[in-house]
Formats: C-alpha cells, sequence, structure tokens
C-alpha cells in the first residue's frame, strides 16, 4: 500500500514537472500547425521572400521613380528606401506581434484581439531557429509578412510624390503602419477570433490588407497635401518610362512571390496562384490597352504597364481561390475600370494622385475583392469552400466597406495631426526647385560632366 502511494506520488511528481516544462518552453500556439519543417516549403518561402522584396527596392522605386519629374526622382527611391528601413524595425520591435500574436482570441468571440495582437511576441520573444509556422520555419514567415508590412505605405508614396516633406513621410509612415496596416492585416490573417476572419472574408494574398488599405490613405493623402503647384494645366509628364516599364517589370516578376508565396508551401496551391496570377495581368494589360486604342487611337507604354499592374492587384485576394476562366474576366473587367478611374475621374474630381494610388490600387483592389466571393465558387470554375457565390460578394462587400472606412478615418486623422505640428508640405519655393535637391541637396543627373 505505502508502495503504491509512494509510485502515485512519483507519477504526480513527474506530471507537474512535464506541465511546468511545457509553459516554461512552449512554442507559440500558431507555431505548432504541422510536425515538422519541410525544405521545399521553406526553400520555396525563402525565394517567395525575396520577390516580394525586391517589389519595393527597386521595383516600386523604379516604378513611381520614372513616372515623376526628373527633379524628383531621387526623393521617391529615398522614400521607398527609408520606408524599407524604418518599417523592418518596427516589425521586429512590435509589429510582428501586433499583426500575428494569438493572444486573448477565440474563434467566434469579438473583443479586443479580434482587432489588434497583444505584445507577447515583442521584439520576436520566442523566435528560435526551430520554432515553425506550419511546414517553415517561423523565422521565414516573419521575413515574409514583413515585406507585405514593407511594400503597403510604399505603395502610399505615388498619391503625395513631388510634394511632402521627408520628415513628415517618416512619421506618416510609423503612424500609418501602427494603427492602420497592423490592425487590419490582424482582422483578416491572424486565424480564429480575428474579426474579419470570423465574418468569412476572403483575402488570400492582401487585397483588402495591402491594396485597398494603401489606395484609400493614398486619396485621403493627396487631397490633405493638396495639388502640385500648376496641375492640372501644367503638363508634367514622366521624365522616364524605361524606368517605369522596368519597375513595372520586376512587380510583374515579384508578385508571383506576393500571391504563390500566400499559399506558405510549394504545393497545388501556389502553383494555381502563379497561374491566376500571370493570367490576371496579361488580361488586364490587354483591357486596358484595347480601351485606350479606342479611345485615343493609340496604344501606350505607360497604359499597358499601368494595366498590368491594375490585374495584378486585382487578382491578389482571389489568387487562391479562383480558376483560370475567373482570371480572366477578373483581368478584362479591370483593366477596362481602371483605365478610366486613372485617366478621367482624378480630373473629373479634381484630385492630384500623382501616380494614380487610387485610380489603381484601390479601384482595383475593390473589384478584385467583390469579385473573389462569386469566382470563388464551383460554378464560377473556383476552388473556395463558398456556400453561395452572392453570400459571399455579400461578405466581401461588407469586409471592403470596412476597411475603406478604416483606413480613411486613421488616415485622415494622421496627416491632420502632422500638419499641425510638423507641416506635409514642402514650400513654393522648394517644390519648384525638387525634392531631390530642396530634401536631399543631391541631383539624379549630373548633365554637365
Amino acid at each position: 500500500m505505502r508502495c503504491e502511494s509512494t509510485r502515485s506520488g512519483k507519477r504526480l511528481l513527474r506530471r507537474c514537472a512535464a506541465l511546468l516544462a511545457a509553459a516554461l518552453f512552449a512554442v507559440p500556439a500558431f507555431a505548432q500547425g504541422a510536425t515538422r519543417i519541410d525544405s521545399g516549403d521553406t526553400a520555396w518561402m525563402l525565394t517567395a521572400s525575396m520577390l516580394v522584396l525586391m517589389m519595393t527596392i527597386p521595383g516600386a522605386a523604379l516604378f513611381y521613380g520614372g513616372m515623376v519629374r526628373a527633379k524628383n526622382l531621387l526623393s521617391v527611391m529615398m522614400q521607398c528606401f527609408a520606408i524599407a528601413a524604418l518599417v523592418t524595425v518596427l516589425w521586429i520591435v512590435y509589429g510582428y506581434s501586433l499583426a500575428f500574436s494569438t493572444e486573448g482570441m477565440h474563434a467566434g468571440i469579438a473583443n479586443w484581439h479580434s482587432f489588434i495582437g497583444g505584445l507577447d511576441r515583442a521584439m520576436l520573444a520566442g523566435l528560435t531557429p526551430d520554432t515553425r509556422y506550419q511546414t517553415v520555419p517561423e523565422s521565414v514567415y516573419v521575413m515574409f509578412q514583413l515585406t507585405f508590412a514593407i511594400i503597403t505605405p510604399v505603395l502610399i508614396v505615388g498619391a503625395y510624390a513631388e510634394r511632402m516633406r521627408f520628415a513628415a513621410m517618416l512619421w506618416f509612415s510609423a503612424l500609418w503602419f501602427t494603427l492602420v496596416y497592423l490592425p487590419v492585416a490582424h482582422m483578416v490573417w491572424s486565424g480564429p477570433g480575428s474579426l474579419l476572419g470570423d465574418l468569412g472574408v476572403l483575402d488570400f494574398a492582401g487585397g483588402t490588407v495591402v491594396h485597398i488599405n494603401a489606395g484609400i490613405a493614398g486619396l485621403v493623402a493627396c487631397l490633405a497635401v493638396g495639388k502640385r503647384r500648376g496641375w492640372p494645366h501644367t503638363h508634367m509628364p514622366p521624365h522616364n518610362l524605361g524606368y517605369t516599364v522596368i519597375g513595372a517589370s520586376l512587380l510583374w516578376l515579384g508578385w508571383f512571390g506576393f500571391n504563390a508565396g500566400s499559399a506558405v508551401a510549394a504545393n497545388g496551391s501556389a502553383g494555381m496562384a502563379m497561374l491566376v496570377t500571370q493570367i490576371a495581368a496579361a488580361a488586364a494589360a490587354i483591357g486596358w490597352t484595347a480601351v485606350e486604342w479606342a479611345v485615343h487611337k493609340r496604344a501606350s507604354v505607360l497604359g499597358i504597364a499601368s494595366g498590368a499592374v491594375a490585374g495584378l492587384v486585382a487578382v491578389t485576394p482571389a489568387a487562391g481561390t479562383c480558376g483560370p476562366g475567373g482570371a480572366l474576366l477578373l483581368g478584362i473587367v479591370t483593366g477596362v475600370v481602371c483605365f478610366f478611374t486613372a485617366t478621367r475621374l482624378k480630373f473629373r474630381l479634381g484630385y492630384d494622385d500623382t501616380l494614380d494610388v487610387f485610380g489603381v490600387h484601390a479601384v482595383a483592389g475593390i473589384v478584385g475583392a467583390l469579385l473573389t466571393g462569386p469566382l470563388a465558387a464551383a460554378v464560377f470554375g473556383g476552388y473556395g469552400h463558398v456556400a453561395s457565390a452572392w453570400g459571399q460578394l455579400w461578405i466581401q462587400a461588407k469586409g471592403v466597406a470596412f476597411t475603406i472606412v478604416w483606413s480613411a478615418l486613421l488616415s485622415a486623422a494622421i496627416l491632420k495631426l502632422l500638419d499641425r505640428t510638423l507641416g506635409l508640405r514642402v514650400d513654393a519655393e522648394q517644390e519648384q526647385m525638387g525634392l531631390d535637391l530642396a530634401e536631399h541637396e543631391e541631383r539624379a543627373y549630373d548633365l554637365q560632366r
């Protein structure tokens, strides 16, 4: 009897010790989705992360830089480069934690953590070479999601290019990343218990999180900063469309990492995402060019590049659920719609969205996010598990509306605060001189040598 009691006591002690060890050295819950790290998945995700980073530097830097006037080329490139560095630091300190911590989240229960994560992963606490997310090292997933966090505020640069102060741009990017991007990323992508995730919103690679979010912020920013001096009466053509074509080409290539990488595996989902991404980009380029040809009797280099980017944006939320036919339809529709929003709407309404961030990213993102619903249904050739194509369309509409309101209100508040403190805009003399010299005392081209 006494021996049996002793054995029971030892078993109890061992059980308590095991529980204590589990509590002290546990891997975060969201990183335990698989039994092992897969080398093939890891190799693909390392590649995808590099592809998405390439979309910002040099992709977006060249794409935007070629479209501004020569005196502002370096300022745009500097803004893209600086945001990449700034967001990286903020992502490590608190960004990843606020976006992807699952602390306090419960499926079907709306609470504070449905909107924003906790700080339990601040400074990447708990991250080791062996912690994982699904079948890849968590460090790779941290890096992959970091590249999304970098490019989103970079996209907004195109709306206020050629007139915002560099210091104001840095503060705006940091605050916008913290108050707008991180909550939306958490509400869509952090898993069960997230606000829009539990609602059933489909966003495979960032239609709402990246493109609508940034596009709406861009519209608010260009309204807050005001029009460029002389616009729209002064002709302000792109100074180097060669840069823009190279940038668009790098964006197209990098987008395979953006969309196919969002499968977080080297599998059939990634393969289909890559295929539909190519189809949508090509279809939108053709759609834009066809309408431009019909309207202006010629096809432009800037038009076909802009059309391709619009198609890439539109297919982003749908890349994991639509089929080839759906991508073709989505691309053509988006190319036609964005031609008019980028070339007609801003002049009619009088807002100076310098490089058409709203006209391309917001509008294509909205079209793509809405059509993700019906195109996910099997009846339209999709692969999403949706009960009703039109019911999912309504869910998508609610997600789009929420993102628009969230981004617009918080972006406006941030810009108002900065305008009253730092001041948003360079003065008239600096704008006339160009931001390369006024802000950085450098020239992109020294033609005297």
